[in-house]
């Protein structure tokens, strides 16, 4: 099985990005991803790779693919006492940022904002910059094609881009097979075999990032299922 599965990227449809925001399968797989999210213990590695490559506090970080916002909010928990009064933008086709949510930033000094659009839209019709933008379990829904669609317009907007996806391995594809052991419900376990399949491994994401020689990349796999890529451009 994980050897048919995990050759070349296989992007297929999830079944959450289909449902209704208010469906109650969608709703309880979106508090399945907060326990996946801390399962892949992907609010620790963003936060490691955000101190890694920025130098000092940022103004502003746009999030692509944010969701209801909760997995930036474990990483501004521990990002907030080094990084003060952060304005952080929020882009998802559903407004799902709760206003609990919102509160709990505001709470660490965080100013939040929301954009209901498609990624692409608001990369083509957004003159916003941004010291940071980026992404969490987003980037393997796309083609290569619709990636360096992406990337261009990325690239334009902030001089760091980090993103934490699904790496394309064994263990990952084991390990979203056994999601029913931590009670995830159907909607979470199908998608998480997909995006196993539909995510990245060695240099693949670094391979659609425009003019490639203005831009130090680094991409690797981060234990127990992450692949990690930073794209920062050269002073």
């Amino acid at each position: 099985m994980a050897a048919v599965s995990l050759g070349l990227r296989r992007v297929e449809p999830e079944w959450l990005d289909e449902l209704p925001a208010d469906d109650p399968r969608a709703m309880r797989s979106r508090r399945d991803l907060k326990r996946i999210n801390g399962w892949m213990l992907q609010a620790s590695i963003m936060t490691r790779l955000l101190h890694a490559y920025r130098d000092g506090p940022p103004r502003r970080i746009v999030e692509l693919g944010a969701g209801d916002g909760t997995f930036m909010l474990a990483v501004a928990r521990r990002l907030a006492k080094r990084w003060p009064r952060v304005t952080l933008t929020f882009v998802d086709r559903q407004d799902i940022v709760t206003a609990k949510t919102q509160d709990a930033f505001r709470a660490l000094g965080w100013r939040t904002e929301s954009i209901s659009a498609d990624v692409f839209a608001f990369l083509a019709s957004s003159d916003e910059r941004a010291d940071i933008v980026t992404a969490n379990l987003f980037l393997h829904h796309f083609s290569d094609e619709a990636l360096r669609r992406l990337f261009a317009g990325v690239s334009g907007m902030t001089p760091l881009f980090v993103a934490c996806e699904p790496s394309r391995s064994k263990g990952a594809l084991l390990g979203s097979h056994l999601l029913f052991a931590i009670g995830c419900n159907d909607v979470s376990r199908h998608d998480a075999v997909v995006s196993v399949r539909a995510g990245f491994r060695n240099g693949e994401l670094s391979a659609h990032w425009p003019q490639r020689h203005r831009w130090h990349l680094n991409e690797r796999a981060a234990p127990p299922f992450t692949h990690c890529f930073v794209a920062r451009r050269h002073v």
